[in-house]
Parts: C-alpha cells; sequence; structure tokens
C-alpha cells in the first residue's frame, strides 16, 4: 500500500513524495568507518543493499529542499530528504582503478595501433608509446583520484551537518530488531524506526 505525502515547495509549486508503509531504521554516524561496519554486518543478517540508503548529495539536497545548509536530526524522519546508495570503499577502490586503467590501455591501445603501421620504425614507435600511453595514464589517474576526493568529501560533509545518515527498511519485527542492534553496535546514534520507507 502506497500512502502519497505532499508539501509545497519554495516556489509554490506542490512536491509530491510517495512513502511505502515499511518501517524503516535509522540512525546517524559520526565516523565512516563505523557507518562501513554496520553496513556490512547488515549484509551479514541478510540485509541487501536495496534495503539500505544514505542521504543524497549536497546539490541533491539544495535542489530538492531549496536550503544549503541542513542538520542530520532535521532530515532523519524527513521524506523529502532525497536518497543515495552505498558505496564501500573497495567499490571505490576498483572504481578508481577502473578509470586509471581503462585510460592506460587506451593509451596503450593508441601505441599499439602506431606500431602496426607499415612505415612505423623504432623510433616512431617508441614516439607514439610515449605520446600515446604517458598523457593518458596521468590523464586516468587524475580522474580517478578527482572520483575518490569526490567520495570522501560526501562523506566529510554529512559529519559536518551532524552525521551520516542511514537509514535501513526493516519488514518484519525480527529485522527491525536486528537492524536497530547493529546500528546501535557501530556507535549509530538518535537510532530509532518510523513506520514508512521511501
Amino acid at each position: 500500500m502506497n500512502q502519497t505525502t505532499s508539501a509545497t515547495a519554495k516556489d509554490q509549486d506542490e512536491d509530491h513524495v510517495t512513502v511505502i508503509r515499511i518501517p524503516e531504521a535509522v540512525g546517524v554516524f559520526d565516523k565512516f568507518e563505523d557507518l562501513q561496519q554496520a553496513v556490512y554486518d547488515l549484509h551479514l543478517v541478510g540485509f541487501s543493499r536495496y534495503d539500505m540508503s544514505l542521504l543524497g548529495s549536497q546539490k541533491a539536497l539544495e535542489a530538492k529542499l531549496g536550503r544549503a545548509y541542513w542538520r542530520a536530526e532535521e532530515l532523519e524522519d524527513d521524506p523529502h530528504a532525497p536518497r543515495a546508495h552505498f558505496v564501500s570503499e573497495e567499490a571505490m577502490g576498483e572504481l578508481e582503478g577502473a578509470i586509471a586503467g581503462g585510460f592506460f590501455f587506451l593509451g596503450s591501445y593508441i601505441a599499439m595501433a602506431a606500431l602496426l603501421t607499415p612505415v612505423s620504425t623504432v623510433a616512431a614507435s617508441i614516439a607514439a608509446i610515449a605520446i600515446g600511453g604517458g598523457p593518458a595514464a596521468v590523464i586516468g589517474t587524475l580522474l580517478a583520484r578527482r572520483a575518490g576526493r569526490h567520495h570522501k568529501d560526501y562523506y566529510e560533509n554529512q559529519i559536518r551537518h551532524g552525521g551520516i545518515l542511514l537509514w535501513v527498511r526493516v519488514k518484519d519485527d525480527e529485522r527491525k530488531q536486528k537492524a536497530v542492534h547493529i546500528l546501535k553496535g557501530h556507535s549509530g546514534r538518535d537510532v530509532h524506526v518510523h513506520d514508512w520507507s521511501e
């Protein structure tokens, strides 16, 4: 069963938010490491990544709520708060590796294509490798670092605003107890359950 909640946006247009009548546990974390451990433990006891959500980016918050300043405690039970999925440090490492590696292989491909031309000489081949491989690897590394920095900034911004929010859908009492126990067990603050989820 769906329940629709509406609120008036800043520009007076009506903004509709659909919430589902499945309870949701919420907790606030002061450190990324505690959040990550809580997410790992939730996975271990059967929660999927689709059961969990985090607060959206600063840009999403400003677009949806119309304000740059907010505190985590104000958004714990706000159905209008934009949501995002949890991304682990391991996944970010894989992403950074894929970005850097992709650009490295692009450079290598350019260099190899130059080697296959009939008029290529040793000097031309060395130049092609230097021109194709080097800058592409540097660009890949810079983009990978930027992705990692963005990930870190996202969590640091939430901590500055009162903590990292984690919501967990709990469809029955057993899962509710497990989620609350895990959130509290990893230093989650203000852990409670509301009777809806987004």
